[in-house]
């Protein structure tokens, strides 16, 4: 069982990995790798001498080829499977205005959702993913309000 825990903030030396939820032109973009039928938000681990922020933007290329789009960070996460050491990530919410062509790397296809999918069989990480998705939810539903007010 992974437990999931989420931050304001953590120092940028701990994230391991950026998950990044896109949206363009109004749908969902998730991406599905070449090896596996299910389906992901782009992201991605952390290479040497790269800011948790240089993770998410590269990860996005690589995965959407998104070429021109606005990036916030959402907040930090923990992962923890069994006791063990909590891994840190952090995540982001992009709204992609141009794609470019997909990169070839390990990303088979990116497709637009006009919604995220509960089912866990959908989610390429389904111990992890669907909790992402409902704070990301929490995290625009907060931005709405705000502009309402």
């Amino acid at each position: 069982m992974v437990q999931v825990a989420f931050y304001d903030w953590a120092e940028d030396s701990v994230y391991e990995f950026a998950v990044i939820a896109a949206k363009k032109d109004g749908k969902w973009l998730l991406c599905r790798h070449g090896k596996r039928n299910t389906w992901e938000c782009p992201g991605g681990h952390r290479e040497a001498g790269e800011g948790i922020e240089e993770t998410a933007r590269r990860e996005l290329f690589e995965e959407t080829g998104a070429e021109v789009y606005t990036l916030q960070p959402v907040c930090a996460y923990s992962c923890m499977r069994d006791g063990g050491d909590a891994s840190f990530g952090m995540l982001y919410f992009a709204q992609i205005e141009r794609l470019g062509s997909l990169p070839d790397y390990e990303i088979a296809e990116v497709e637009c959702f006009d919604a995220l999918p509960k089912e866990r069989e959908f989610w390429t990480y389904p111990d992890i993913q669907p909790y992402l998705i409902d704070k990301l939810d929490s995290f625009l539903r907060e931005g709405l309000e705000k502009e309402r007010k």
